[in-house]
């Protein structure tokens, strides 16, 4: 078995902090390098060099009108790069989203981040958390959104990153240290 650790890449826009914030803590739980798309949708060359170099990407955005923000989407849209060449084939992925709205159509935002890890070539990490869905489940529980897929947190509009849930951060942390485990055991294999 290689004795080789598995690196973790957190690639994702903020627009208020929010996302920012969940970004941290999926960076946490994973022990992963964060790498912010900028307010015009770029990301540094150090940063693209981090993503082609890691061993499992988690992708991050806010859900702004049904999807993810154009910032993000120019990003993905500048992978097709990585795309060409298979850079990112075999890689482990993941990532998460919120939104003002306990709905907020979140799903979509992260159903098009599996299609994106799927269109690279990538193994998706679902959550793995059950939802707190019972009476007794508060808004600081763990997968208070009913999410399977991947982190969903909910912030109202006019909260600071400051006040979104502890669960929602709790939730972001578990999952960074869930993709950070698939791509150890994926990359110890490979070794082997």
């Amino acid at each position: 078995m290689s004795n080789r650790t598995a690196s973790t890449v957190v690639v994702y826009h903020s627009g208020y902090g929010h996302t920012q914030r969940m970004a941290e803590a999926v960076a946490e739980g994973a022990g992963a390098v964060l790498c912010a798309i900028d307010a015009d949708g770029n990301l540094s060359d150090d940063g693209w060099a981090a993503l082609d170099a890691a061993d499992a990407i988690v992708f991050g955005s806010p859900t702004y009108m049904g999807g993810p923000s154009w910032q993000f989407k120019k990003f993905a849209d500048t992978s097709s790069k990585a795309w060409f060449t298979s850079k990112w084939q075999d890689k482990v992925f993941g990532g998460f989203t919120n939104s003002a709205s306990l709905n907020g159509d979140k799903l979509n935002t992260l159903e098009y981040f599996v299609l994106l890890a799927g269109q690279h070539g990538g193994l998706w990490v679902s959550l793995g958390v059950k939802p707190a869905n019972v009476k007794a489940s508060k808004r600081d529980d763990a997968n208070r959104m009913g999410s399977y897929i991947a982190p969903m947190a909910q912030c109202d509009a006019d909260a600071a990153p400051s006040e979104m849930s502890i669960g929602d951060l709790e939730t972001a942390r578990a999952y960074g240290e869930r993709v950070a485990r698939v791509a150890q055991r994926f990359a110890s294999a490979q070794g082997a």
